[in-house]
Formats: C-alpha cells, sequence, structure tokens
C-alpha cells in the first residue's frame, strides 16, 4: 500500500475513532436519567412547569416507589418545599373555599411591612366589622400590643380580631384584601380570588390545594413566617398590664391534642375550618435535611381528625417517595423579586431586617413556571458532552487536511528536483 493511501486510511480511522467517541460520551445525554440507552423511547420528563389541571390523582409510578395513600380529601397537594417539585396530587386546582389557611397569603403579604417590636394602640373602629363565628384571640380596644403579639394570635389562635388590627395597620380591609389578591398574582396562584383576608366564608372566595402551597412555600422563605407557624404556645397580653393568659396553637398536628400525635419534625405552617370549607389543612416538615409541604382540603371521612391524620399519611408517603419519586410537575415561581413597597412602617421602626420580597408578575398561564427545578439545572450543563465531541472531531479534520497539505509539498518538491 502506497504512503499516500496508508496517510488516508490513518486519517479515515481517525475521524471514525473521534466519532465514535462522541457518540459514546453523547450517549448517556440523549438517554437521560436512570432509563439507560436501551429505554430512550420510554423516557418520559422527569420535571414539569406548574400542574397541569386534571382531574384525579397525578403520580408516576415507578417500580421502587409505591402508590400514595387513599385519602378521603376532595383535593392535596405533596411537595418539596426546596425544589418546589409536586411529588403527587389530587384535584390540585379545584377551587375551593379555603378557610383560615388563606391567612397564609395574608401573612406572607403583610408580615414583611412591620417590625415585630412595633407597638399598635388598638382602636374601637379596628375592631369593627367581624364575621359572627369567627375565631377571635381576645384583642381588646384601647390596649397596646406588639406586632408579635399579634401575629401570634393570627398564627396560634387563627384570629380574625388579630387580622383586622394588621388590616387596619396596613391601609384598611379593602386595600389588605387588594393587596392579597396581588400577591397571589405575583405568586403564579391563578385559583384564588380573595374576598376576605381572614379567610371567613364570602361569596366568590376561593383557593385551591396548589395555591395554598404557593403561600406556604413563600412564606418558608420567611424566617419570622417560620418563627410564628412553628410556635407552639404563648402569652397573650391582658388588660393592658403585666398580666397574660395563654394561648395554643389550634394546629394539632403541630402540638399533639384533641387524640392528634404530633408529627415529628413538624413545622407547622396553618390549619383551617368554616362550614363551607370543611376542615383544611397545610402541614410543613423537615426530616433529613427535606422539607415536604402537604395542603389538605376538605376530607370527607366525617372523622374529627382526618384532615391531620389524611396529612400524616401523606407526609410518611412523601418522605419515603421523594428521594426517588418523578415529579409530576412544580410550584410556580416567577420572576426575580422585587422589594415590597411598604418597609417596616411601624411606630418603632428597628431596620432588624429587610422586608421580604415577592416574586414580580410575569404573563405565564395557570400551571406555568419560570421556576427550574433540579433536574433541569443538571440539564443546562449536558451540552458539555456536544462540545468534547465537536472538539474532537475537528481535531481530526484539521489532522486530516494537514495530511493532505504535506503530501501536496512533497508532491511539489520531488516535481521541481526534476526539471532542475
Amino acid at each position: 500500500m502506497s504512503r499516500a493511501r496508508w496517510s488516508t486510511v490513518r486519517a479515515r480511522t481517525a475521524a471514525a475513532v473521534c466519532a465514535a467517541s462522541l457518540l459514546a460520551v453523547c450517549g448517556p445525554a440523549f438517554a437521560g436519567g436512570p432509563h439507560g440507552a436501551d429505554d430512550v423511547a420510554e423516557v418520559r420528563p422527569t420535571a414539569v412547569h406548574g400542574l397541569p389541571d386534571e382531574p384525579g390523582v397525578q403520580f408516576r409510578p415507578r417500580p421502587d416507589v409505591s402508590w400514595p395513600p387513599e385519602v378521603s380529601a376532595q383535593s392535596w397537594v405533596v411537595a418539596d418545599a426546596g425544589s418546589g417539585t409536586i411529588l403527587a396530587a389530587k384535584d390540585a386546582h379545584r377551587r375551593l373555599p379555603p378557610a383560615s389557611t388563606l391567612k397564609t397569603l395574608f401573612a406572607v403579604t403583610v408580615l414583611p411591612k412591620f417590625s415585630p417590636e412595633t407597638v399598635h394602640t388598638v382602636s374601637e373602629a379596628e375592631l369593627a366589622g367581624i364575621e359572627a363565628g369567627s375565631a377571635l384571640v381576645g384583642i381588646k380596644e384601647d390596649m397596646d400590643y406588639s406586632v408579635a403579639d399579634l401575629w401570634r394570635g393570627v398564627f396560634l389562635n387563627s384570629g380574625s380580631d388579630a387580622v383586622r388590627v394588621l388590616a387596619s395597620m396596613n391601609g384598611g380591609w379593602a386595600e389588605t384584601v387588594a393587596d392579597m389578591q396581588a400577591t397571589a398574582e405575583r405568586l403564579g396562584a391563578h385559583d384564588t380570588q380573595v374576598e376576605s383576608a381572614d379567610g371567613f366564608d364570602i361569596e366568590g372566595q376561593h383557593s385551591s390545594a396548589y395555591d395554598l402551597s404557593l403561600f406556604a412555600r413563600a412564606g418558608l422563605a420567611d424566617r419570622e413566617f417560620v418563627d410564628f407557624a412553628s410556635t407552639k404556645t404563648a402569652r397573650f397580653p391582658e388588660d393592658g398590664g403585666p398580666l397574660a393568659f395563654g394561648i395554643q396553637n389550634t394546629n394539632r398536628l403541630l402540638v399533639g391534642s384533641h387524640g392528634v400525635e404530633p408529627y415529628p419534625g413538624l413545622i407547622g405552617v396553618k390549619n383551617g375550618y368554616t362550614s363551607a370549607a370543611g376542615n383544611t389543612l397545610i402541614a410543613a416538615a423537615r426530616r433529613d435535611g427535606r422539607t415536604l409541604l402537604v395542603t389538605v382540603m376538605k376530607p370527607r371521612s366525617g372523622a374529627g381528625n382526618a384532615v391531620y391524620e389524611e396529612a400524616r399519611a401523606l407526609l410518611d408517603w412523601g418522605f419515603h417517595a421523594a428521594p426517588r419519586a418523578e415529579p409530576v410537575g412544580t410550584l410556580a415561581a416567577d420572576a426575580p423579586a422585587e422589594e415590597s413597597d411598604k418597609p417596616y412602617a411601624g411606630a418603632r421602626r428597628t431596620g432588624r431586617r429587610q422586608p421580604a420580597a415577592v416574586p414580580r408578575k410575569t404573563a405565564a398561564p395557570r400551571g406555568s413556571a419560570a421556576l427550574r427545578t433540579t433536574t433541569e439545572a443538571q440539564d443546562s450543563g449536558s451540552n458539555a458532552p456536544y462540545v468534547w465531541g465537536f472538539a474532537a472531531v475537528t481535531v481530526a479534520l484539521v489532522g486530516l487536511g494537514a495530511g493532505r497539505w504535506r503530501r501536496r509539498r512533497r508532491k511539489q518538491g520531488a516535481a521541481g528536483g526534476e526539471s532542475g
């Protein structure tokens, strides 16, 4: 075989080896995930933006992950609060009365605006308009309360009187309702219509397990929200002096009461009840470095503690399934956060922390999100194999061109010697 032909063979062999290397390097990227190259046609996406508005249970079966437990709730969600991924859900966008779980949105909206140390004197007008049958913490007119006291009244006793006072400090009931609606929209909570800041049954008011999970996840990003939501007992001021009476969180899964055992690692968040809503609950718990959110709306079993025991069952399943489960969607999160337009506005402004930010509104449709899941973040670097493979082929082609150039020069040199 001539030297020229042997060089061509070597160049082609090098190109073939580089191409094979390219396929070997890029192969896993095409295969995707744990399924391997043999299952490429079977691969399903491991993340979905938002959550499709579909009836029934949404869950992606895997051989090593059991199905979620059967519960009687009309609607529920199990989500990873850290990544925002939804592990399973049932009728998550079903619009239902939220009861006092809507106070979670109230807190996300108003909590950043006033320092906990701010002291406020309650007026008679601020306590007007409370609906009959509302839960109360026992606020009295002409008494001084710290903002921290008022928030403990909201989170522990679900006190509509505490909500009324904080809403008045925020500019009034109507303005606070409008602020809450704007916050819901900025968070991507498109199932929520706010008519009452305390969650009392008002015609036209509704939310969903998906939206309530969004509110809770936003709240968990605020240290003070977590502190209030996880408080089991506190002392509440009485008669304007040093006297105080004890209050206890009505979330039975947090404190352990009325025949409900406390759930290990429970952070709390918010429970609620009205005749229209039935029992509702948003529960967050942390275990082995993972925080899960479970929202349960309107159990139909008739059992007195159904909302707590069904939340317990879903949390247990979630912690077992989370390391291996394929997400069915994500909790929406939109553009980068913007500062609140009302930083601490109380009489005793401390500047102890910056106002919690609320994500900016986008034009995303319901169920969509700009939040990238962990899987998507990993995929963002998946072009690296293509880059290395392209570089290898380029090197081979350059080598082939250089070989041809050297052969051409040798031929030219040989021709020159013969003529001279």
